[in-house]
């Protein structure tokens, strides 16, 4: 109860001297970890709390996978690119001909 009392009354961007900070710090800590940035003062110098980037589901967490089939042609390459893209319209062509 005090800590959520606590919790609405600072504002989103907040800085705190270091006794407060140590007083509250797990309630300061929560408050940084859903984003909002907490400044200290300690002896006039300035500490910022930031949590790191962590995922929030499993897929955030996959790793891009670069896949390249030697049998095409790299698309990067503007002669064999217009070659499959006009291959690729012809294919197309034909198969809404059919239908």
């Amino acid at each position: 109860m005090y800590a959520h009392a606590v919790h609405s009354c600072y504002p989103l961007a907040m800085e705190v001297p270091v006794t407060l900070f140590r007083k509250q710090i797990f309630v300061l800590l929560g408050r940084a970890q859903r984003g909002e940035t907490i400044a200290v003062t300690y002896k006039g110098k300035r500490f910022r709390i930031v949590p790191e980037f962590s995922p929030e589901t499993r897929f955030d967490r996959l790793t891009p996978l670069q896949i390249t089939n030697p049998a095409m042609p790299d698309l990067d390459d503007k002669a064999a690119s217009d070659a499959t893209k006009s291959e690729m319209l012809a294919a197309w062509e034909q198969k809404w001909a059919r239908r």
